[in-house]
């Protein structure tokens, strides 16, 4: 079997090596991450940290913090973005990503058609020269960490 790569940029997290847009915010089992390579600003990936290729395999514990997870970003994706709404999307299936991971995506009110529901997928494995730069991403992970840790210490 080859290397899981999302291993790998879990490996780099865990060593503080990780870029800020790849390390934004942990919780005790789910690492929150911009995707590097998306033309839509704010596309949120979150990332199991243990490798699991199934929704089945993970624990009650991981789907608890997931759950509340996808809430929290949701909420401030809209905030940052000002998104109608905000897609989850979940596959697992890239050779290279066999491991669990969610999709957020900010689905913008003006969003053309041809970039809506599945199609959203247009915006992601684009050319490096339309994919959102490295400022804007480290921009959008200062925000989504600040509101992550607010929304975190008021449950404490």
């Amino acid at each position: 079997m080859p290397v899981c790569q999302t291993c790998q940029l879990i490996k780099k997290r865990d060593e503080g090596t990780a870029p800020l847009w790849d390390s934004i915010y942990r919780t005790s089992y789910w690492d929150v991450v911009h995707s590097y390579n998306t033309a839509l600003p704010g596309w949120t990936v979150l990332v199991c940290q243990r490798h699991i290729a199934a929704i089945d395999e993970m624990t009650e514990e991981e789907a608890i913090d997931l759950g509340l997870l996808m809430r929290r970003v949701s909420i401030i994706l809209k905030e940052i973005t000002g998104c109608a709404k905000t897609y989850v999307i979940q596959f697992a299936e890239h050779p290279d990503h066999p491991h669990v991971h969610f999709h957020l995506v900010p689905r913008m009110s003006d969003q053309p058609d041809d970039y809506k529901s599945t199609r959203i997928f247009n915006y992601l494995g684009v050319d490096e020269q339309e994919r959102v730069g490295e400022e804007d991403m480290n921009r959008i992970a200062n925000q989504l960490r600040a509101r992550l840790t607010e929304m975190a210490s008021q449950t404490e």
